[in-house]
């Protein structure tokens, strides 16, 4: 058995959107991945077997702090919302001397711009790549893998953002947590309005499919960024408002969503580091 040359790397796993440990979305960080291949990185990523690993490595861009790359188990995507976050949360720990109140992510999807509240980091949405309506065929599907009525979908739309996210509106809250899906070949994202009075505005849950079958993802900053940008405009929803999501899994991550003049879309929310040490690869 012939074994690689493996260095020691700073590591990280973060909890994303809580700021109470094991109650939000982990990802992993790999905070020195100069010289790894694509295939170490995505064999790391397998490993983890968290909805994301991501590897930081020096911007190619001078507008940038840092690069990083984002791998799901078995695929590398351009850009996420929770890895966004949670990488940042980790890079500024790292990296103290970083006093500003804006810090610049360079990933395949772009420049993304952090700013930071107290211990609360939010990244502007990036643009749609795909942002229309949903054909009624796909819809009458989607209510299908639901188990919902067709009339049940208030409204649906792409709002792709990188990953390919379907969005589809519900009428509420309490039927959103009911779901239980196939996600077949789709990403969903499914939300539904809070009762008036209500702390958070929206109850937003994401899936997946996984080896033929529907994968829940706890809380999910990039759907959370094209569910803003789609219902902010539609008027369904004003800015600020609290999106809770992973209720379903026994979580309980808090998204915070504010609204530029220029209309900037920010999603926000708190991370807070459960492992810290070091990784051979």
């Amino acid at each position: 058995m012939i074994l690689e040359d493996m260095t020691s790397r700073p590591f990280a796993q973060v909890d994303v959107f809580s700021a109470v440990p094991y109650r939000g979305n982990p990802v992993a960080v790999v905070l020195d991945a100069d010289g790894l291949t694509t295939e170490q990185m995505q064999r790391v990523a397998n490993w983890t077997n968290l909805s994301e690993t991501t590897f930081v490595l020096p911007p190619t861009d001078p507008a940038a702090d840092y690069r990083v790359r984002i791998f799901t188990p078995g695929e590398e995507l351009p850009f996420a919302g929770h890895p966004t976050i949670g990488t940042c949360h980790a890079w500024l720990a790292r990296n103290p001397q970083h006093t500003g109140e804006t810090v610049v992510q360079e990933c395949a999807a772009g420049l993304i711009t952090l700013r930071r509240t107290g211990d609360r980091l939010a990244f502007a949405a990036p643009p749609l790549m795909r942002d229309e309506p949903v054909d009624e065929e796909l819809q009458e599907r989607i209510a299908r893998i639901l188990g919902v009525e067709r009339a049940g979908i208030v409204d649906a739309r792409w709002i792709d953002n990188g990953p390919g996210w379907v969005g589809v509106l519900l009428d509420d809250a309490k039927t959103v947590l009911a779901v239980e899906p196939n996600a077949e070949d789709l990403k969903l994202g499914i939300a539904g309005p809070h009762s008036e009075g209500s702390p958070e505005a929206v109850e937003v849950r994401a899936f997946f499919p996984a080896d033929r079958s529907s994968v829940e993802d706890p809380v999910t900053g990039s759907l959370n960024a094209g569910l803003a940008i789609w219902l902010l405009r539609t008027g369904r929803l004003r800015a600020p408002y609290v999106a809770s999501q992973g209720t379903a899994l026994g979580r309980a991550g808090r998204v915070y969503i504010d609204q530029d003049a220029d209309g900037t879309v920010w999603v926000g929310g708190d991370a807070v580091a459960c492992v810290r040490g070091e990784i051979e690869v």
